[in-house]
């Protein structure tokens, strides 16, 4: 085993761990701080993953964007509405039931079409061209979204400032409309 699959499988496990005690987590601080964990750990196996893109977007978006607007929230949030949280059950009820089950049925699903399939006979497969270490992806995303997808880029950055300005509202302290 060479130092690039340890290097990968330590951040494999280090998402996987994360991203348990996020789910199973109580306290919501923890919860969004081992978030943070995940989601870098996620942007390490994009870049062993050839997707430099991608993993800078996961990094300078959901790190650097989601989490910090999760942060906020949760410390500009109402005190009287944090106490008034009733503590969580922990115990195993129907709806609890129904959701592993649910879950199950998906997980037996998905490994039954990824052992019953050869993936490598795929026809996408078989004519994609694979990518190289010195193949430029981020050059061609820029160019495709600043000409072919400019107005689906910009909607998309107004989206994104009605949110931070109603997450800012929602902030605001004093009477509510």
């Amino acid at each position: 085993m060479n130092a690039e699959q340890l290097i990968f499988y330590f951040f494999a496990i280090m998402l996987l761990l994360s991203a348990l005690v996020v789910v199973t987590s109580y306290n919501l601080v923890r919860s969004i701080f081992l978030f943070f964990v995940t989601l870098f750990a996620l942007a390490a196996i994009y870049v062993f993953a050839l997707a430099d893109f991608i993993a800078l977007t996961q990094v300078v978006l959901y790190a650097g964007g989601v989490l910090i607007l999760m942060l906020f929230a949760f410390m500009l949030s109402n005190k009287e509405l944090l106490n008034a949280l009733k503590p969580v059950k922990k115990s195993f009820e129907l709806n609890h039931f129904l959701g592993f089950f649910i879950a199950l049925a998906f997980l037996l699903i998905l490994l039954r079409l990824f052992f019953g399939n050869d993936f490598s006979q795929l026809e996408w497969i078989k004519s994609s061209t694979p990518i190289s270490k010195n193949d430029n992806t981020i050059h061609a995303i820029g160019i495709q979204s600043m000409t072919r997808y400019l107005l689906p880029f910009e909607i998309l950055s107004v989206f994104l400032m009605m949110s931070l300005v109603g997450a800012a509202h929602l902030a605001r302290k004093g009477k509510k409309l």
